[in-house]
């Protein structure tokens, strides 16, 4: 075998798998979509906009979308924020993440608050939820409070 074929082999070779891992990658996700990630679906009690109390207990937050959530939309959300006792929590700041435990993948957006409207209230823009099924959207609040999540889990 001269060096020439040798050097071609390998090129040949690399070139396959930098071909074929990004597929391969790619039929992982989907493997993971028919088959599921092993998540458990919550009772039909723990879906739906709340109000929905953190996990410490610190608050409880409400989610109020402009329209019902569907899917392939971009959406405009209000997030009520309370403590414990409900006076209203208009200093928090608020971290938004969600995503689909059975596909094992987040939000396709990066949601954002974009106003304090006060009495607690919030503005999130950037919703958006690329298939039906089940999500989660959850909240990560910011105050003198401490900080605290509220996850919602969302039927689409």
């Amino acid at each position: 075998m001269t060096t020439e074929t040798t050097n071609t082999g390998r090129a040949l070779l690399l070139l396959s798998l930098l071909t074929l891992t990004p597929a391969l990658q790619g039929c992982g996700h989907a493997l993971m979509m028919v088959r599921g990630t092993g998540a458990t679906r919550p009772a039909a009690s723990e879906f739906g906009p709340g109000p929905r109390s953190s996990a410490g207990g610190r608050y409880v937050a409400t989610l109020e979308p402009a329209r019902p959530f569907r899917p392939r939309q971009m959406q405009t959300v209000q997030v009520v924020v309370r403590d414990a006792e409900g006076a209203s929590i208009d200093d928090a700041q608020i971290a938004i993440d969600g995503g689909m435990p059975q596909h094992g993948h987040g939000l396709p957006t990066r949601p954002r608050v974009t106003r304090a409207l006060g009495d607690g209230r919030y503005e999130i823009e950037g919703v958006r939820f690329n298939m039906g099924g089940w999500w989660t959207f959850t909240l990560a609040i910011t105050s003198a409070r401490g900080t605290d999540t509220v996850t919602f889990n969302l039927a689409l």
